[in-house]
């Protein structure tokens, strides 16, 4: 089981040195939109790509970082132009069922414009937060800021995480556990956040 993850994880990695950098980007803008690519397999080995030296890890995270931000701004951008009823409808091309729209929705209301920030931290949440965004017609300036913010740092722990295991396979398993441990440390950090931004958004009358 360990020899086949680990010839996963080597294929991965030649096919993100051959994609190369628009690769990465494209990757990551799908990602972002219900198409569901997870991020881990393309910025982790991205990441150990780079500890090769055949990538610039800066410019494979800016790339990610950035594709994410174009795939969020899309599905926004249909959101909000075209709202609900084109979204049910053309929604089931890329996997987005009703229920999600609707689930996503009442996540959006209830945490607010800043569940974009700590909600592309949550697996599961990170493909589809844009289009209650764009249903809610959230301040797209708002939008652009938490989405970069949250993108940025998970993107930038998943390359960072497959830059420094390098070529140390052995150490694979232990770093998806310590992921694992990162991401729910991210996501309470978030709430945490979220909690203190309700209540500055209150005093300062923002959106």
């Amino acid at each position: 089981m360990v020899e086949f993850f680990h010839s996963t994880i080597e294929i991965l990695v030649t096919i993100v040195v051959k994609l190369g950098y628009f690769g990465i980007f494209l990757g990551m803008l799908l990602e972002s939109t219900p198409i569901p690519i997870p991020s881990e397999l393309i910025m982790i080995p991205a990441g150990i790509a780079a500890s090769k030296g055949e990538i610039n890890i800066y410019l494979a995270t800016f790339l990610g970082i950035f594709g994410n931000l174009v795939g969020a701004a899309l599905c926004y951008l249909l959101s909000l132009h075209f709202g609900r009823k084109f979204i049910m409808k053309f929604g089931k091309y890329l996997f987005l069922k009703t229920e999600i729209v609707y689930k996503m929705e009442g996540f959006f209301k209830k945490h607010g414009p800043i569940s974009v920030f700590f909600g592309r931290l949550i697996i599961g949440f990170r493909h589809f937060i844009s289009i209650p965004a764009g249903l809610a017609k959230m301040n797209i300036k708002f939008f652009y800021l938490y989405t970069v913010l949250g993108s940025s740092i998970w993107t930038s722990i998943l390359s960072a995480a497959g830059y420094f295991i390098g070529d140390n396979q052995d150490l694979i398993e232990k770093y998806l556990s310590q992921i694992l441990l990162l991401i729910l440390t991210l996501t309470a950090a978030a709430i945490i956040i979220k909690i203190f931004l309700v209540k500055y958004k209150k005093n300062h009358d923002l959106p």
